[in-house]
């Protein structure tokens, strides 16, 4: 008689590696598609410039990229008592109301003045219900996507301590159209023209999704049991022409190929319920069924986060760990500005 084997249970722990500080990239590539390529479809891994990309997809290939575009979110300013306070806007509410993080040595009381720097003032309404209960709810004296256009800062991650003058271009996809981000969909950033004009030569298809990237991004999972974590909320849109284009592409066998993470919870989301526009707190961890995605563009991720957990879904734990291992020995860069990875979904 055959015993069945019960599916591994994964914990917090077991997505946790050592990385040498000096791996974590401070800048980007000189060139955007000069960064490094893992290809990690087969064994063994084949090291690669990412400008190669194109040739390791097919004609009638899909492309789907995330168009979200990084607002000036981080606003700085001080409460009516002198304190100084930051903002980081996670997103935009009707009536001039947003939703935002707020870090302060004291938090001032429901009600408070807060007065910004640029000269406008935001009142705090009280916590906005998120799911991980970091956010705060305030209403702005004019309207807030102008505010930060005018007054506010690149909201770098927070493990890139040095800042350049470029950062305003570098840390936006060469896709960005729609306006909402907190950070990018740091996949897409190793996109140039002249990839795309590749790309198009060769046969590829594309198509874009939105999903406005919050500052939960970077948030490591601190609960042991990966069933306790409270995944954080990102709204998202699929619009039809996408819809369309991935139905073309199954109905001509061509595969599935996500830019980065985001596109992917957008996809997969769409896939479980129907929704092709609003928010999703999908959490992908290992034993998820894919439903949309075969081939995965992506970074290299913050050890015990959520889109450690979702690559490892994808093409599967052992060969995510194997993989980082490799990245790590070889020397790749880590995370927003760091190099990028191509996966196929695990059988």
């Amino acid at each position: 008689m055959t015993s069945l084997i019960p599916p591994r249970e994964f914990n917090l722990a077991d997505f946790d590696f050592d990385l040498p500080p000096e791996r974590i990239a401070q800048h980007p590539a000189a060139e955007r598609s000069a960064s490094r390529l893992l290809d990690g479809r087969g064994e063994p891994p084949q090291d690669r410039v990412f400008r190669d990309l194109p040739s390791l997809l097919e004609r009638g290939d899909l492309l789907v990229f995330n168009d979200t575009r990084v607002v000036k979110a981080r606003l700085f300013g001080e409460k009516a008592t002198g304190g100084a306070l930051e903002l980081l806007v996670e997103r935009t509410l009707p009536h001039f109301e947003v939703a935002a993080h707020l870090k302060v040595s004291k938090r001032p009381a429901v009600g408070a003045v807060l007065h910004m720097a640029g000269g406008f003032k935001a009142t705090l309404l009280g916590r906005w219900p998120d799911a991980q209960g970091q956010l705060f709810h305030l209403r702005f004296s004019d309207d807030p996507m102008m505010l930060m256009q005018r007054h506010g800062h690149v909201p770098l991650p927070p493990y890139i301590q040095s800042k350049s003058g470029d950062d305003e271009r570098r840390y936006q996809t060469v896709f960005a159209r729609q306006p909402g981000a907190a950070a990018a969909p740091t996949a897409a950033l190793h996109f140039d023209e002249a990839v795309l004009a590749a790309l198009q030569h060769r046969g590829v298809q594309m198509a874009s999704v939105t999903l406005h990237v919050g500052a939960g991004t970077f948030s490591p999972v601190k609960v042991e049991r990966l069933a306790d974590h409270r995944m954080h909320s990102e709204w998202y849109d699929l619009p039809v022409t996408t819809q369309h284009a991935i139905a073309a592409t199954r109905k001509r066998g061509g595969r599935v190929v996500s830019v980065g993470t985001t596109t992917t919870r957008t996809l997969e989301s769409w896939a479980q319920t129907g929704q092709t526009t609003g928010d999703t707190s999908i959490f992908i961890t290992p034993g998820f069924k894919f439903q949309v995605v075969d081939l995965l563009v992506t970074n290299f991720h913050l050890p015990k986060s959520t889109l450690m957990m979702l690559v490892s879904a994808f093409a599967g734990y052992e060969h995510i760990k194997a993989l980082y291992q490799h990245a790590i020995e070889a020397k790749y860069r880590f995370f927003s500005y760091g190099d990028a990875m191509l996966l196929a979904r695990k059988p």
